[in-house]
């Protein structure tokens, strides 16, 4: 009995010396310099893409609404019982714990909480479709380390949109045109371009560069025709908030004509096709 007492005696002093050890590891010098060099940095977040990294990890893009579009890596986010659990799906609205350094491009995802999940609508087709547009767009315009409070908020007011109706026809004009708009890259759509004459009640003609809209006198080759009613919308969503506007004033087939439109813009700018884009135009 006194033997077995001691050798369980000797086994816990063993593991206690191991402890102690790997504590004296965690607190020593070099490793509280590495931390204290990676400031942890908390923020609002919506979660653009997130790929497998390795055996276990994942890669993650995601915009912070106080300091822009960053990428990181989270260690252990694909394991099955890892801490992070759903709050890396796309377009994930979440708040995030990430330690960075100045040295590196990606930083060091700490710790995230789930403040919203936008998985149920990316089951449904049509809404999986625009919110997946509504990644691939902010991903690929905004630049990286540029806080955008508005694009934030466009982001998180479109895709809760597409949530709550399951109708994304309106809620992708809206950030189409908004996204267009803030990149600095719409043009009036009030007067045409050449002649100055102010475009009311009859279609327009629009550059795909994004250049200028003329009236039908002063069109030329290559421009896209858009309807009275979409010029109409267009100013309205210009106007007014996603939440009051509806398919009663802005018609379904309008706000398609408007998307098409803006999607051309932004592949102009961005040179390079949507790839979600040849989602949108193929048959459920």
């Amino acid at each position: 009995m006194r033997r077995a007492i001691a050798q369980h005696c000797s086994e816990v002093a063993r593991k206690f010396k191991r402890i102690a050890s790997q504590c004296a590891f965690l607190f020593s010098d070099a490793v509280i310099e590495k931390f204290a060099s990676m400031p942890l940095h908390e923020s609002e977040a919506i979660v653009l893409q997130s790929y497998p990294l390795g055996e276990a990890d994942r890669l993650v893009s995601f915009l912070s609404r106080t300091a822009g579009r960053l990428r990181g890596v989270a260690a252990g986010a694909r394991r099955p019982k890892s801490r992070f659990g759903s709050t890396l799906e796309r377009l994930s609205h979440i708040r995030i714990w990430y330690f960075e350094r100045e040295t590196r491009d990606l930083v060091r995802v700490s710790q995230c909480e789930l403040i919203e999940s936008f998985l149920d609508a990316f089951r449904d087709y049509a809404s999986g479709v625009a919110l997946a547009l509504f990644s691939e767009i902010t991903e690929t315009v905004l630049p990286e380390r540029e806080a955008s409070d508005a694009n934030f908020r466009l982001l998180l007011l479109a895709s809760q949109a597409v949530k709550r109706t399951r109708k994304p026809e309106l809620p992708l004009a809206y950030f189409s045109l908004w996204t267009v708009k803030l990149g600095g890259w719409l043009p009036s759509l009030e007067t045409c371009w050449k002649c100055g004459k102010a475009i009311v009640g009859e279609p327009a003609y629009f550059a795909r560069s994004g250049s200028g809209v003329a009236c039908a006198k002063d069109r030329v080759p290559g421009m896209r025709v858009i309807s009275a009613a979409t010029v109409a919308g267009a100013r309205k969503m210009l106007a007014g908030n996603l939440e009051r506007l509806s398919a009663d004033t802005i018609p379904a087939r309008a706000a398609r004509e408007l998307t098409d439109a803006m999607l051309d813009v932004i592949e102009h700018q961005i040179d390079r096709k949507l790839t979600s884009r040849e989602l949108l135009e193929s048959p459920a």
